[in-house]
């Protein structure tokens, strides 16, 4: 019990803050869930309620529409891209050392959000309606920085004159395979599921071609 009502007064706003944030999580799990297998045109508000149990209603009162829906879920989705998406920041005394933790971030964001990569994916491949301004302003100018760096690795001769665009987009697109079309992946090696095994080799493979296709030891 509380020993005086301004206690009350501030604790109840605290339980209705921390029930807010577990609704609108289990909306947001769910929508994911939803968005990466259909699309945004092809997701409607009922099946994501119906997936988080819930009535329509009572999910518009955390969101108020699709679109704000998608909006904050795309949100918290660049949020863990952009942390994995930047080579500069990455660890490591030598170039060899920050592609091989840049490798193995991105494939572990594959191994952790697949559902997440491929809304990321579906996005994209419809181009970017909801994302363009927010990747020009953010993510572009971070890819130039990093494009940066790597030429600067080849003007010291640190690795071989290779086109740094077509080196990232190479990386984006080989990690982020064993999440977008991991059902192909799955068949391929005659699983149900990937385990934590294919992602070490996939890491390990990756690592190996590119750094060595780049002319790095």
């Amino acid at each position: 019990m509380p020993n005086s009502l301004d206690e009350a007064v501030i604790k109840k706003p605290r339980r209705r803050s921390r029930i807010r944030e577990e609704h609108e999580a289990t909306i947001l799990r769910a929508a994911e869930d939803i968005f990466s297998r259909n699309g945004y045109n092809g997701t409607a508000v009922e099946t994501i309620a119906e997936k988080a149990g819930m009535s329509k209603q009572n999910l518009l009162y955390y969101f108020s529409s699709k679109e704000v829906l998608y909006h904050r879920l795309l949100e918290n989705i660049l949020g863990l891209w952009v942390e994995k998406m930047v080579l500069l920041t990455q660890e490591g005394e030598d170039p060899a050392e920050m592609l091989r933790n840049y490798i193995r971030g991105k494939v572990e964001l594959s191994r952790s959000n697949p559902n997440a990569s491929k809304v990321f994916a579906i996005e994209i491949i419809n181009g970017a309606p909801f994302l363009k301004e927010h990747l020009k302003s953010h993510v572009l100018p971070a890819l130039e920085e990093d494009v940066r760096l790597v030429k600067g690795w080849i003007k010291e001769g640190k690795l071989d004159p290779i086109d740094p665009y077509h080196l990232f987009f190479l990386i984006w697109s080989s990690t982020q395979t064993y999440a977008d079309f991991s059902s192909q992946v799955q068949l391929s090696l005659g699983k149900d599921e990937l385990e934590q095994e294919d992602f070490q080799a996939a890491t390990d493979f990756l690592t190996h071609v590119i750094i060595k296709g780049i002319g790095l030891k």
